[in-house]
């Protein structure tokens, strides 16, 4: 199937002969192909006693102050299944693109599962917006420092031995340290996660591949808008309809390709490969 038709290659070799930068934008779907459940997934809900927490719930800073020992058996539960999986073809073909770009291009994802780097995207060119299973840091905040990940092996419903507790304290203060993740009841900064950087990228970027998001956050929701207002092409590549795609074909610079990310995401790469050999 081709998803790129004539009216967006023509707008796409535009693009190209423009020295703006070319940036992707991912979410948890481009990981789907790769076996990692979103929080919204069956894996994401979580059972103390005898009552169901939603992810929103258990994703926060309110639950780790008041249950931190639940809140990490879930992220180690689910840090895990990060650390079994692999990239999928929309990985491979992300990187592929950042080959082809190379200064031109950047990578802006809310995705914490260390995918894109196992495929091979530098750390220079992508932003963590919603930080990262790879690394902890103090829960009480005694310093900035991050640590890496506690290596915890456990399944869903083991509970923690002492001598595990205790790698989950921070060094310098003996407090538990928190995985580095954007929470539900926190919000944007720059300092964990390039929320200026990232709005620098948007004001330079004429053409932004939306993958796997459906736009639930803020800064996303920025970002795009950004883009747009300064006449940016953005496509939206997702087989289920959600913020951005309605976004996307309200807007004269707006597309949005049905269909999954590992069928997607090879077109651009021939594409763009082709038109620069020419």
């Amino acid at each position: 199937m081709t998803y790129i038709d004539t009216v967006l290659q023509e707008r796409l070799k535009e693009f190209y002969e423009k020295s703006r930068r070319l940036t992707i934008l991912t979410g948890a779907g481009l990981s789907a192909d790769s076996g990692i459940p979103t929080f919204r997934d069956k894996d994401g809900f979580w059972t103390i006693g005898s009552v169901n927490y939603m992810p929103e719930e258990m994703g926060t800073y309110e639950m780790f102050l008041r249950k931190p020992l639940e809140v990490w058996r879930w992220f180690l539960y689910r840090f895990n299944i990060c650390l079994k999986a692999l990239p999928n073809t929309g990985h491979f073909a992300i990187t592929e693109l950042e080959d082809l770009f190379a200064d031109r291009f950047r990578l802006i994802t809310q995705n914490v599962d260390g995918l894109h780097f196992k495929a091979h995207s530098s750390k220079e060119r992508t932003f963590l917006i919603h930080g990262t299973l790879e690394n902890a840091r103090c829960g009480n905040e005694c310093s900035s420092e991050l640590y890496p990940y506690p290596q915890i092996p456990i399944e869903k419903d083991q509970e923690l031995t002492s001598a595990q507790i205790e790698l989950l304290k921070c060094p310098k203060c003996g407090n538990y340290l928190r995985p580095h993740v954007l929470w539900f009841d926190e919000r944007y900064n720059e300092k964990y996660f390039k929320l200026d950087s990232s709005m620098r990228v948007a004001k330079e970027t004429g053409l932004l591949l939306i993958v796997g998001t459906s736009g639930a956050t803020t800064l996303p929701q920025r970002i795009v808008e950004s883009v747009l207002s300064r006449q940016g092409i953005i496509v939206d590549i997702n087989p289920n309809e959600n913020y951005f795609s309605g976004l996307a074909l309200k807007k004269k610079n707006g597309y949005w390709l049905k269909g999954k990310s590992s069928d997607v995401l090879p077109e651009f790469v021939h594409f763009f490969r082709t038109l620069m050999t020419q």
